[in-house]
């Protein structure tokens, strides 16, 4: 029995799935002869404007050595043009939004010998296809991640952070680190994002007086964010002077999965795998969590002071001397702007107001907080 309507246009043909299911069972495609499988919904409820769906499909199939069982995780990816948000932009900007999403460079990632080229400790999941759509989506199919769920202490975060130093600057990587030749920077996010939806949010004085907002950011809060505002034009120029290495663009603890074995880690979402700064994948490792309500925001600084040493430490694996202080600088800079001015909780300001809804602001003023004085500490 087979039954993969689920997945729509991310379908393949039963002959395309033998092939994958063969190569996943190490056998020869001959050999194999596909029995059932079936499609439904991965449980995952966080969103992503360039993910269509994330489906597993599991079946069994006839193979030498008898009758084996199967798992694969089907990710549709797109451009977030195709998403319902696309249509708040502005005509006059949408190619700019568009670009601003590089949703490309994960299907490419994924073709790529990329995992051959991680640092020890890190991998990826095994791509078994990788098939394009259409000229803006494309389907990923991968092997099953069977991973465990350690508690995320200050010595997993440094393990993290040593690694991504690694990763940053292994010069194996550096030649897969803009697989899709991508001209994306931070000055493509902040004359996108930053200068069409973010600054002026913080400019709207309403946005400030609404319930929701108004219990978590204080008045001098306020006052801090919109004097950064000011800068950063400035902050990105310095930004982009600095050291340009491989980054994985959103290496939250959510991206790191536990690996097969102590220490380790597989990598995945490579939807924002490009160059960009030294000290980058800093900041969704350390706030990743605290977005997301799965850890305390308390926990920010004595985080901080674990992973960017860490971090260096990897650098200098890898042979690339860069004093810490450049590397706090440049991570504070984009915490700033990549997160720190973006906190207000926007999305839930015409939700009724629960107490949920007012510990996620709080736990977003607090992030905006710490990276006003994370950047007032990193002197440049």
């Amino acid at each position: 029995m087979h039954d993969r309507s689920l997945l729509g246009p991310a379908d393949v043909s039963d002959a395309q799935l033998t092939a994958m299911v063969a190569d996943l069972l190490g056998h020869p495609t001959a050999d194999v002869c596909l029995t059932s499988s079936t499609a439904e919904p991965v449980d995952y409820d966080l969103p992503a404007i360039t993910t269509a769906s994330r489906h597993w499909v599991s079946g069994t199939a006839r193979t030498p050595t008898g009758e084996s069982h199967f798992r694969i995780f089907v990710k549709h990816v797109q451009s977030w043009e195709r998403h319902p948000f696309f249509a708040e932009v502005h005509p006059e900007i949408a190619e700019l939004a568009a670009a601003g999403v590089p949703w490309r460079t994960e299907p490419l990632a994924y073709r790529s010998d990329l995992g051959d080229r991680l640092p020890d400790g890190l991998t990826m999941p095994r791509a078994l296809g990788v098939f394009d759509l259409d000229e803006l989506s494309a389907a990923i199919w991968l092997e099953e991640v069977r991973a465990g769920h350690p508690t995320w202490d200050l010595d997993r975060y440094r393990r993290a952070a040593y690694l991504l130093g690694q990763l940053a600057a292994s010069p194996r990587v550096a030649e897969r680190r803009n697989v899709g030749d991508v001209a994306w920077t931070v000055q493509t996010y902040v004359s996108g994002r930053l200068q069409h939806q973010v600054l002026p949010m913080l400019a709207a004085d309403e946005l400030w007086q609404h319930p929701l907002v108004a219990g978590a950011f204080e008045p001098a809060l306020r006052g801090r964010l919109r004097t950064e505002a000011e800068l950063v034009q400035g902050y990105a120029d310095e930004l982009m002077a600095l050291p340009q290495l491989a980054a994985h663009g959103d290496a939250s603890p959510n991206n790191l999965l536990a690996g097969p074995t102590p220490g380790s880690f597989v990598l995945i979402d490579y939807g924002f795998w490009l160059p960009n700064v030294v000290g980058f994948d800093l900041g969704q490792l350390l706030v990743g969590d605290v977005q997301i309500g799965k850890r305390s925001p308390d926990l920010l600084v004595e985080t901080d002071e674990a992973i960017v040493p860490a971090y260096v430490d990897g650098l200098r694996a890898e042979g690339l001397d860069v004093e810490e202080s450049t590397v706090r600088r440049a991570h504070a800079l984009h915490l700033l702007l990549f997160t720190g001015l973006s906190t207000l909780p926007f999305e839930l300001l015409d939700q009724p107001p629960t107490p949920e809804a007012h510990a996620a602001a709080a736990a977003r003023a607090s992030i905006a907080r710490f990276s006003l004085d994370l950047l007032d500490a990193a002197v440049g």
